[in-house]
């Protein structure tokens, strides 16, 4: 090698000098283990002169190499993101200084590579990295960065003969094999002619474990046209999948260029999030999976699962080192290095439409990679990623969810006792790659105008609030999920997904995860979240991982704990800062006290609610005390159910014409023509925002456009279904009918009338002179929008404002838009409606000498379950102060049934606070029978025991 006069460092070009051959280069190969070793010994060695590079330099200060840290280029990498980025520089055959890191090499000590360093474990089968291609006769070479052509010292390693090339295939990966539908079944072919099933396994390798071959495999200006397929493959192919072959596929298919699909180096690999576009036809991949795993299933798993353990490992790589941001400015990205992003998630989608994910060989090693690498996707690439699923693989996620969900919950039972899931990759970065098929599902399902939605809460004037001057203007809160943000979707606006909601809860997960350890991670990533298009789900989530964030995979019972935690914490920050204020003069009390009536409950209770809110809204935050007059009851929760249980008996009482009472659906709706104040629908919305604040359950029937609208979604046509029955059908009957003389048949104008609460009939135009204008064919659907709008939003806009309004003053600063969706804030509100008592039965623990088998006890629960259910909810308002079931089910409800001393005429008592049952050791079945009865059927008010 020639020495630089001007003192300038040598470099050389690719990983070879001219001194030695490349790898199954020519002269004489001796056998194909002799190569492997070589080739080994030689990968080893270039990957650390690129590593020490990267670290150290190569000592030259004018050196112009961008990759070695003498010229200044490379700054501040740590010692893994030098490893990550030497393994990318060993693949490209980037210049590389000659002396870089030869002095530690040389000495064979102060190397901090270990096993581990690039990625690769041996116990998970992982070989070695691939050895680059050596068909090539120039390889280039550079002095301090200026390239020089230099020849290969041997030409001869064209020449080799192919039988020696096929013997040593496992050092000679071969960088741009590509696959495509028609070269697969070629394959498969020649392996079942030959009996042989090694080309088909080597061929598989190559490109399963290349991010650039499986990137630029099965794209659509590939697929093979139809008269290529044999008439077999042919009848089994839907008429969509012909035409397609034939070519006449989708219009976008039409805009791939040979540059997007390439992924080379000059690039600029900007990509458009917004666009549902790939270039991979992954109807062919479909096809090809099919055909290759009904033939070749069990024989090639095994290969696959270690190709995917080296792609996921190079995705991993590029993706963490090899994007910067575009010097245009912005939040674009662009890629500087020849493996595009478009390429990488390519790959990513062709791997994940493998159908045997879900299997055991998949779910030990290889799915956790896979979703490992997605992690690190941007989140523009995830959100490229959900829009590509959402159109093209809608009914492969179904599948693909399975998976993931499998690879949680055997995670989460072999897991060890002292077992953590937020810092457990195997759980995280699965619910990480969930998230972005959540989102896929509710493109891929129906969607509602996004301007139903109301930003905010305050925009609406709320007129007679005698403390309306004196409070800020409530915001409707809003959720933090960057990626719902890159997506422009909300989950308010999703009406009906492509996979039910239901299906992404993992119950295993919910019961294991520890939430309040939970909750400190969401509170410690809330001031620092990363939220550029930029960054990653994993740079997002370094340090600290909270499943609060990921709340679609947690059931509604445990995300009620993480609500329970924040709440308490409030209360618990409120009680100190009344502690200091008394301290220093101020007296304040620390709890929300609250003295009433029981025959004037209402009066007492609202005008107490009014005052606070009128002096310190803040206040409202405070931990609820009740005291009723006269009774000794001390309030530790018991006290505080009784009495809103109480006072949503009045609310809702039709005589107290705040609400009226819908037949058809037994729920309530707000009264139109109340004569009440909207200072009272405001301090109702108060008490309910207490009752979840305080984790109370309240008898309620609200229909769920309520609770729609109080997340900040404005009611429209499909609500009505649950709203008025009769007419929705009767409106869906006029939106599908199709006939010209529909002004004749329905003989309807925008003129609508309705009955008001005192029976009188009362007519609204939903448009001016509304009684000129006569619903056709072409303003049906305006008709059915407006009239919808009028009776969901319009007519009760004052009242349901005011009473959003004083829900909110409860609950604004509080994550419940964070966890729950409409649906399971009516199951918080209302508790679950699955009413079983051999649930709580199995729940229930004994004290104080009883114990499951017990006389008494086994009598007790004989009588329970034959007791008519309007009787057993009695004995659960009886035990626990509430006969609502809690979200979850009655399992979530820990009663204890205690010894109250021995056999006497005493009846049952009950610590309600405690959910704790006393009974006496009754001598027979029927004496326990009467007493019980008569202790549920005559129990009211509170007193000391």
């Amino acid at each position: 090698m020639d020495e630089n006069s001007s003192g300038g460092c040598s470099s050389q070009g690719g990983r070879y000098n001219s001194q030695e051959q490349p790898v199954g280069g020519g002269g004489v190969v001796k056998s194909g283990g002799d190569t492997m070793k070589r080739s080994a010994a030689r990968v080893k060695q270039f990957i650390e002169s690129y590593f020490y590079q990267l670290i150290d330099g190569c000592g030259n200060s004018n050196c112009q190499n961008e990759y070695c840290a003498s010229s200044g280029k490379v700054k501040g990498l740590t010692p893994d993101q030098a490893a990550g980025l030497a393994i990318r520089l060993f693949r490209q055959e980037a210049v590389l200084c000659l002396g870089a890191g030869a002095g530690r090499l040389r000495a064979g000590g102060g190397s901090s590579m270990g096993p581990d360093t690039f990625g690769f474990r041996a116990e998970e089968g992982e070989g070695a990295p691939k050895v680059a291609r050596t068909e090539q006769h120039q390889q280039p070479s550079a002095r301090c960065g200026q390239e020089v052509e230099r020849h290969n010292a041997t030409t001869a390693t064209a020449n080799v003969d192919n039988d020696v090339q096929s013997k040593s295939s496992t050092s000679n990966h071969h960088h741009h094999e590509v696959l495509n539908e028609r070269k697969l079944l070629q394959v498969m072919e020649t392996c079942k002619a030959e009996n042989s099933h090694l080309r088909l396994i080597r061929v598989l390798g190559e490109v399963y474990s290349s991010p650039e071959n499986l990137g630029n495999s099965f794209l659509k200006s590939d697929s093979p046209p139809a008269e290529m397929l044999a008439p077999s493959q042919l009848a089994t192919m839907k008429k969509e999948e012909v035409r397609q072959l034939e070519g006449e596929k989708e219009k976008d298919e039409s805009s791939v260029s040979a540059d997007e699909c390439s992924g080379g180096e000059g690039s600029s690999n900007e990509l458009e999030s917004t666009s549902d576009h790939t270039a991979v036809d992954l109807e062919s991949v479909r096809r090809a999976y099919s055909q290759l795993f009904s033939l070749f299933g069990s024989i090639v798993e095994s290969a696959l699962v270690l190709a995917l353990i080296t792609l996921s490992n190079y995705i991993e790589v590029d993706l963490r080192m090899g994007f910067v941001m575009s010097p245009r400015g912005g939040d674009r990205l662009i890629n500087k290095q020849p493996c595009s992003l478009e390429t990488l998630l390519n790959a990513l989608v062709i791997a994940l439409e493998i159908p045997t994910l879900g299997t055991a060989d998949y779910l030990e090693v290889a799915l956790p990679k896979l979703c490992r690498a997605t992690s690190y996707l941007p989140l523009a690439a995830q959100a490229r990623l959900a829009r590509v699923w959402s159109r093209h693989s809608a009914h492969t996620l179904r599948s693909l969810l399975e998976a993931l969900q499998q690879l949680i919950t055997h995670r989460v039972i072999i897991g060890s006792r002292d077992f953590s899931v937020q810092s457990d990759e195997a759980i995280t970065a699965p619910t990480k790659l969930m998230k972005i098929i959540y989102y896929a599902s509710m493109l891929a399902g129906d969607f509602d105008p996004p301007e139903l939605r109301e930003e905010d809460a305050s925009s609406n004037t709320v007129e007679d609030l005698p403390w309306g001057q004196s409070t800020k203007a409530i915001k409707q809160p809003t959720v933090e999920d960057p990626l719902a943000d890159e997506l422009k979707v909300n989950v308010l606006d999703s009406r009906q997904p492509l996979i039910p909601f239901t299906e992404f809860y993992n119950e295993p997960l919910s019961d294991i995860v520890e939430m309040d350890k939970d909750f400190a991670n969401y509170k410690s990533q809330r001031g620092g979240d990363v939220t550029s298009s930029t960054s990653s789900s994993a740079d997002r989530d370094a340090g600290s991982f909270s499943f609060m964030r990921y709340s679609f995979v947690l059931t509604p019972a445990t995300k009620t704990l993480a609500l329970y935690y924040d709440n308490r914490i409030r209360m618990y920050t409120e009680r100190r800062f009344s502690f200091f204020q008394n301290v220093v003069g101020q007296p304040a009390n620390p709890y929300l006290r609250l003295k009433v009536r029981r025959d004037h409950i209402i009066d007492d209770a609202l005008v107490e609610l009014e005052m606070v809110a009128m002096e310190n809204p803040k206040d409202l935050k405070k931990q609820l005390v009740v005291e009723f007059e006269g009774e000794q009851g001390i309030d530790e929760g018991g006290v505080s159910k009784e009495f809103f249980q109480l006072i949503v008996e009045e609310i809702f009482n039709p005589d107290f014409s705040m609400f009226t009472y819908q037949q058809d659906t037994r729920t309530m709706w707000f009264n139109t023509a109340s004569f009440e104040s909207n200072a009272q629908f405001t301090l109702i919305g108060i008490v309910l925002g207490l009752a979840i604040y305080n984790n109370i359950i309240l008898d309620v029937h609200f229909p769920m456009v309520v609770y729609k609208k109080l997340m900040g979604k404005r009611g429209m046509y499909h609500d009505l279904q649950d709203f008025n029955p009769t007419l929705y059908n009767s409106l869906k009957a006029l939106l599908e009918y199709e006939g010209d003389d529909m002004e004749d048949t329905f003989m309807q104008t925008f003129r609508v009338g309705y009955t008001d609460v005192f029976g009188s009939s009362v007519t609204h135009d939903l448009l001016p002179n509304g009684d000129q204008i006569n619903v056709t064919q072409s303003n049906k659907r305006e008709f059915v929008d407006r009239y919808a709008d009028f009776l969901l939003n319009t007519s009760i806009e004052k009242q349901f404002n005011a009473f959003k309004k004083g829900f909110q003053m409860v609950t604004d600063e509080s994550p419940l838009h964070l966890l729950f969706r409409p649906e399971e804030v009516e199951q918080l509100v209302c508790g679950s409606k699955k009413f079983d008592l051999r649930e709580l039965e199995e729940a229930t623990e004994y004290d104080g000498g009883y114990s499951q088998d017990s006389a008494v006890v086994r009598h007790f629960w004989e009588i329970v379950h034959e007791l008519p259910l309007e009787s057993q909810r009695k004995l659960l308002q009886f035990a626990t102060g509430s006969d609502r079931v809690p979200v979850g089910g009655l399992s979530k409800l820990k009663l204890i049934i205690a010894k109250n001393g021995p056999d006497s005429d005493r009846l049952p008592t009950a610590h309600t606070c405690f959910n704790v049952l006393l009974l006496p050791e009754y001598e027979s079945k029927n004496k326990l029978y009467d007493r019980l009865l008569k202790a549920i059927n005559y129990s009211k008010g509170f007193g000391m025991l």
